[in-house]
């Protein structure tokens, strides 16, 4: 066997880890350790040593192959804000992607700073809630002992390879999500950071793609001295482990849901639906995420008491599971909508209904983000937990009107962070690493008519709840 690399999924309920052999692309040990996730209303936080702890964890549960391993990349869920003190520990939790109550903050900055038009022509997209950015600002605002008491501001990635490496460094793809990294320079933006009151040396370094960070210095399993990638933020490792062209659309089907190809051109949508990201090589990443997935989609089903592939057609009714408010579209304070309901409505069909809304939000962002790069009859990439899900795969396939295939490789955050360390370590391009593996190749089925029906009916509620979306809270 030749050398190993490992690959850190540290994602939002927990880190896992894949050793994976460089030669072949085969993981030959793999764990995984849960997070801790304290959630209320609008809020959600965790605390960054529970994922230093569940690397440990995950790493030690992988046995004794860990300590052959050559080099390691950390990919970690975006946009989350880690706050730490002059020493290095954290001022507070860190706010995790899918707190939104920035809100308020996110619509100030956009109006302070330029109005959506100049915030994508300067960084790529219009900030969500979800962003940096937003998070900073709202720290500042309700919080400002802890804003004045950090010295550094990390992203949950740049968080853990700063620990395993002892160096602040980040990648243009994550930093691509904060909200005040300039997507035309390549730097981070100073007037934004101005306006929000934070300083660039408070900032960890932006890696150009293929640059280490460092080697391992942390007391792991894994060997002293190892090399240490970049690493990334998860959607730009997703790409890299699947070997994306530009062109390719990818769905992942998760706790959020996102719709994302690789692409040369740098994008710039004013509109705010799809964010304008970098990836981690040196290309572009447009993508458009929903807050309300898999997740939603479960607990409609466990509202219903039935299992979630209990599905059944013919429903009349439309739902808009946007349980936990939604960014696509954007709508961070709206709540879940049920409309259409009749005598003969069954609990099956309301929750395909909720299937029907969740894939909708997808595919009204699929046609911007993968651009005129894309075939129509290309097969859309299904990826996470839902690809897995039957009811998932046919409600794909009925509304897109398109062959879907799911890969075989399952995790393909981990495995991008693993081409991201073998590249590294061969000099290589990571996503030419990934495609020698056939991280991409899987299980192909067929396009079937598209259900227009099913899409003017959505659409239209859509169209008309918007106003009543926007109101709720």
């Amino acid at each position: 066997m030749g050398p190993l690399v490992a690959g850190v999924d540290s994602s939002t309920q927990s880190t896992k880890v894949l050793v994976v052999a460089v030669d072949t692309g085969h993981v030959v040990a793999q764990a995984q350790a849960p997070h801790k996730v304290s959630a209320g209303d609008a809020a959600r936080e965790s605390d960054p040593r529970d994922w230093w702890d569940a690397l440990g964890t995950a790493l030690a549960d992988c046995g004794d192959v860990v300590r052959e391993v050559a080099a390691v990349a950390v990919a970690g869920q975006q946009h989350g804000l880690v706050t730490l003190d002059r020493h290095g520990e954290p001022v507070r939790p860190a706010l995790l992607w899918n707190d939104v109550r920035s809100a308020p903050q996110r619509d100030r900055l956009v109006a302070s700073l330029g109005g959506p038009k100049a915030w994508a022509e300067r960084t790529g997209s219009v900030p969500a809630p979800s962003f940096t950015v937003t998070k900073w600002a709202w720290l500042r605002d309700n919080e400002p002992g802890a804003a004045a008491a950090t010295a550094g501001v990390r992203l949950p990635h740049d968080y853990l390879t700063e620990r395993l490496t002892g160096v602040a460094v980040t990648d243009r793809g994550d930093a691509s999500g904060t909200g005040w990294w300039d997507a035309r320079t390549g730097a981070y933006d100073e007037e934004t950071l101005e306006h929000v009151g934070l300083s660039a040396d408070r900032l960890p370094r932006v890696l150009a793609p293929g640059e280490a960070a460092g080697t391992v210095q942390a007391d792991l399993p894994l060997p002293h001295g190892a090399l240490v990638a970049a690493g990334t933020g998860d959607n730009m490792a997703a790409a890299l482990g699947l070997g994306l062209r530009p062109g390719q659309p990818v769905l992942s089907l998760g706790t959020s849901g996102t719709v994302y190809a690789v692409t040369g051109r740098r994008p710039a949508d004013p509109t705010g639906t799809v964010a304008g990201f970098a990836d981690a090589r040196g290309d572009w990443l447009p993508l458009a995420c929903t807050l309300n997935c898999t997740q939603a989609v479960d607990r409609v089903a466990a509202l219903l008491g039935r299992y979630r592939e209990e599905v059944e057609e013919g429903s009349t009714a439309v739902m808009l599971p946007f349980l936990d408010g939604e960014r696509t579209p954007d709508l961070p304070h709206a709540s879940g909508l049920l409309y259409g309901l009749r005598h003969d409505t069954t609990a099956g069909q309301v929750l395909q209904s909720a299937y029907d809304g969740a894939v909708y939000a997808l595919l009204a962002a699929l046609e911007l983000v993968a651009g005129p790069e894309a075939a129509p009859d290309e097969p859309l990439l299904l990826i996470g937990g839902g690809a897995q899900g039957t009811a998932w795969r046919n409600t794909v396939r009925r509304l897109s009107g398109r062959p879907v295939r799911v890969p075989h490789a399952r995790e393909a955050v981990a495995l991008g962070a693993a081409a991201q360390a073998a590249g590294l370590l061969l000099g290589e391009d990571p996503a030419e690493v990934a495609r020698r593996w056939g991280t991409a190749e899987g299980r192909s089925y067929e396009a079937v008519e598209r259900d227009e029906e099913a899409l003017r009916r959505i659409g239209s509620v859509v169209d008309g709840a918007d106003a009543l979306l926007r109101r709720a809270r």
